[in-house]
């Protein structure tokens, strides 16, 4: 089968099969993000800043990664506001391309003080799997539509990339979390099966029990007993 790519395409697709390397081989979700960001400055063609703005619980928005204070400040303004390209992207499920900030007036206030920061253009990517939206990656460039043709197919492309890469890197925190928290969990069990004379079931239902009653996570729990080889029980318990 004959190959009608460009050699330019070939380049291209060889820099993203290294960058998907790269970026699924972080040990962390933190690493994770600062790679993306970092990485998005230096393969969307125009991109001088990006921030990855993560979806929390009760609407709540957060910065977890960005190129500088400049996109740090930018985000604030959208979160106090209420409103922005990456508020849209995050929560209204679809990308966001701002392609002059001069004229551009679906949020006045933020385009104010995206201008005079010397933004011109800005694209908000929905990062997004089959299951859930994880948030938005917050593209700036200092030139107005900046974000067209080329350009926007390569932010699109790595915004994919990028998804894959923090879903992985949340389901790897999320299994290592689990593996340390039944560990700690049975450090505290053998410590109450010791102090008690109880068996292990016995000891996880005191353990879950408590931490019902305090309304702790049993994690929590576990971890002070296991730091302090008791569990102080008062005339509650």
């Amino acid at each position: 089968m004959t190959d009608h790519r460009t050699p330019g395409d070939r380049a291209l697709a060889a820099e993203f099969a290294a960058l998907s390397g790269s970026l699924l081989s972080e040990p962390s979700e933190e690493l994770t993000f600062d790679a993306v960001v970092k990485g998005a400055t230096e393969m969307v063609p125009g991109c001088v800043h990006a921030g990855i703005t993560l979806r929390r619980r009760r609407a709540r928005a957060e910065t977890v990664a960005s190129t500088d204070a400049l996109v740090d400040r930018l985000d604030a303004v959208q979160y106090a506001l209420g409103q922005g390209p990456c508020l849209d992207a995050a929560f209204e499920h679809d990308d966001v391309v701002v392609d002059d900030v001069a004229t551009d007036r679906r949020w006045p206030r933020w385009a104010d003080e995206a201008r005079s920061a010397g933004i011109g253009s800005v694209m908000a990517i929905r990062l997004a799997t089959a299951e859930e939206t994880i948030g938005a990656l917050n593209l700036y460039a200092e030139q107005a539509h900046n974000f067209s043709g080329d350009a926007t197919d390569i932010a699109q492309i790595f915004g994919a990339h990028a998804t894959e890469a923090m879903s992985k890197a949340r389901l790897v925190s999320g299994l290592r979390a689990a593996l340390e928290s039944r560990h700690v969990i049975g450090i505290a069990q053998g410590v109450l099966a010791a102090q008690y004379d109880i068996s292990y079931e016995r000891a996880f239902e005191v353990l879950h029990r408590y931490s019902n009653d305090r309304n702790l996570k049993l994690r929590d729990v576990a971890q002070k007993v296991a730091d302090e080889r008791r569990l102080r029980l008062d005339d509650r318990s």
